[in-house]
């Protein structure tokens, strides 16, 4: 018989995406070894790639040390660049696994997108994930670029944290923060964490899992930012979170943060989303709409809309 307890959304092509998340990534995944999560992952993210835009050109190059992959997209109509910091945990992850996710939002919002490789945990514990992408952030900050940070789960994190980092460090150009489905550090116990703790795709109990890999001290704001004392002087903010998602309230809780201490931020909850649903954007009409909504944001920061 059917779990009737899980909570699932209704929509029929996202539950089409979830069954083939589940043929080739097992609801169990956090125990297997890291290896074979990664392997899973990567098998995954290979069945959601898609060729790169009309025109579109890559380069893979070194910024302070940190590999990255540059989109450049036929139009380009800005000098801004964006920033993107992929999802997978802090574990999983890489510049082919958000290849396709990458090259859309640049060709839709014609601006030059920079994905960083940054490194992984276990091996690389916290700071090192947000060290490695700050590197980044700071050199073409102090190169006199103008940037939109993105990022998606994991990844949002890192955009949320870097935006702390440059803010406290007296840096400008960070035009705007996107972050999508992003895991900022709420309790495990309470609201969506308690609510949506068996939600399909990811569970409170591989969110725990991840923030024991990565090792990241419990009181620290860059690593958790729903701790931090002041919003104030962050850059503006789109934030888009899933109804069927453990950190749903994060992102919900960060905005109105946000908000209250006067950061123009936009909010959105995708009602018949789960976690990951960037890879369901041409399976699903309600992830198309959020994709579309999430292109439109990044190019309002960017300038080009």
């Amino acid at each position: 018989m059917p779990d009737t307890s899980r909570p699932m959304p209704e929509e029929g092509g996202i539950l089409e995406f979830l069954r083939l998340c589940d043929s080739f990534y097992p609801a169990d995944a956090v125990d297997a070894s890291i290896e074979q999560q990664r392997a899973w992952y990567d098998a995954l993210c290979a069945q959601f790639d898609r060729p790169l835009p009309d025109g579109m050109v890559t380069e893979d190059t070194l910024i302070a040390t940190v590999p990255t992959r540059r989109y450049r997209p036929s139009d380009v109509q800005t000098e801004t660049k964006l920033l993107y910091l992929h999802g997978g945990g802090n574990v999983v992850g890489s510049l082919s696994s958000h290849n396709a996710i990458c090259a859309e939002i640049s060709e839709a919002s014609g601006a030059e997108l920079i994905s960083v490789d940054y490194r992984l945990a276990p091996e690389h514990v916290w700071p090192t994930q947000s060290n490695d992408c700050f590197a980044v952030l700071k050199l073409l900050l102090g190169e006199g670029e103008k940037i939109v940070v993105i990022g998606d789960s994991a990844g949002g994190n890192l955009a949320a944290g870097l935006a702390l980092r440059a803010r406290d460090e007296g840096l400008s150009g960070v035009l705007g923060q996107v972050l999508v489905y992003p895991g900022l550090g709420g309790d495990l116990v309470s609201g969506s964490y308690r609510e949506m703790a068996e939600a399909p795709g990811l569970t409170t109990a591989d969110t725990a899992y991840y923030r024991a890999v990565l090792k990241a001290p419990a009181d620290e704001p860059v690593a958790h930012p729903l701790l931090v004392k002041s919003c104030a002087g962050l850059p503006p903010a789109y934030i888009s979170v899933a109804r069927f998602d453990p950190l749903r309230d994060d992102g919900r809780i960060y905005a109105g943060r946000l908000a209250a201490e006067g950061v123009e931020v936009w909010f959105r909850e995708e009602p018949q989303m789960v976690h990951a649903w960037l890879r369901a954007r041409h399976m699903s009409e309600g992830a198309a709409n959020g994709f579309r909504a999430l292109c439109i944001a990044v190019s309002r920061f960017a300038g080009t809309l």
